[in-house]
């Protein structure tokens, strides 16, 4: 489901431990980062259809929404821009898209993810470098970008007061910093409300859309037994804001968005995956998916300005190096 966080090196010694939800009480950075590499490639085929991710008008429109909010403005033209984490491209091919990106680099963690996005560029007609690299240790040298973003990364990224030095290493005096799709501590907690709920209505629902119960596979899936390591933090706003003076940015502002559309989106995302997929009905997806789209709007124009960043599911953080620009 697009905007929720939803929605991205070496090897790990104990990795027969992390399948089939048999989780260490604790993993050193290595395990995390070898996790996250098998989860986002295991992930990088069905992602796009998985979180609903597109390259057309919508997805454009949405990644700008997401880009206003977090600079508290209309965006400028980027000449070169660095993406962390960028699995299939959601964020850098629809900026490109939309014409505010000249000379774009994607990294990630994923040769997978690498892959699918390599992809969706060739389809697009854009042209973009893709570079498999941890955001702890960019292989770029100083200075040489002057927008490093990224959507849903930084809670997977073990060292992140060391991240941040890196990105801010990389970024070119007077250059931006911008993360979106971070959870937020308070709004994660939240969230648990509408999944709980969902799954206690569950049985009726399928009784109403007059589908099946999902299906066991009788083995473990390694999609979903990863999915509980591979999310390392969530935060709250000063924690992010921190970081990114602690690196040396200025001019920090950390904002939240999804507080409505985020339960509404839980809500149907379980009950759907309690069912069959194909026995979904094609109404119900397209009123879970309007519906998504319509309470985005109303947290935008009501909530997101009233409420403070920590009670929303998804933090944001945009930041500037000192310098002209």
């Amino acid at each position: 489901m697009v905007g929720m966080a939803c929605p991205r090196d070496g090897g790990g010694p104990r990795r027969a431990s992390i399948w089939c939800g048999l989780v260490p009480p604790s993993l050193s950075a290595e395990q995390i980062r070898d996790a996250n590499t098998r989860y986002h490639d295991v992930a990088a085929g069905h992602y796009d259809s998985k979180w609903g991710i597109g390259f057309g008008e919508v997805g454009r429109a949405q990644v700008l929404a997401k880009v206003r909010k977090a600079l508290g403005r209309e965006p400028t033209r980027w000449g070169r821009s660095l993406e962390i984490g960028s699995g299939t491209g959601y964020f850098t091919l629809n900026l490109m898209g939309a014409g505010l990106i000249g000379e774009a680099t994607c990294t990630d963690i994923s040769p997978g993810m690498l892959r699918t996005l390599a992809a969706n560029a060739e389809q697009l007609g854009l042209e973009v470098r893709t570079e498999l690299a941890d955001a702890e240790r960019l292989p770029f040298e100083d200075e040489c970008f002057d927008l490093v973003l990224g959507h849903a990364v930084l809670h997977h990224i073990p060292d992140l007061p060391r991240a941040f030095r890196e990105f801010e290493r990389v970024l070119a005096p007077g250059g931006t910093v911008m993360f979106a799709g971070e959870p937020s501590r308070y709004g994660d907690r939240l969230a648990r409300v509408p999944k709980r709920v969902a799954s206690a209505i569950a049985p009726a629902w399928r009784v109403a859309m007059r589908a099946g119960a999902a299906r066991p596979s009788g083995e473990c899936d390694p999609d979903e037994s990863l999915e509980r390591v591979v999310d390392v933090h969530a935060f709250a706003p000063g924690e992010l804001a921190g970081a990114a003076r602690a690196a040396g940015l200025r001019e920090v502002e950390v904002s939240g968005e999804e507080l409505l559309a985020n339960w509404f989106g839980w809500t149907n995302r379980t009950l759907e995956a309690s069912a069959e997929p194909e026995q979904v009905p094609w109404m119900w997806r397209q009123y879970a998916y309007r519906g998504y789209l319509l309470l985005q709007k109303l947290d935008l124009r009501l909530l997101e300005r009233r409420l403070p960043a920590a009670v929303f599911y998804n933090l944001m953080i945009a930041a500037r190096k000192p310098g002209p620009g």
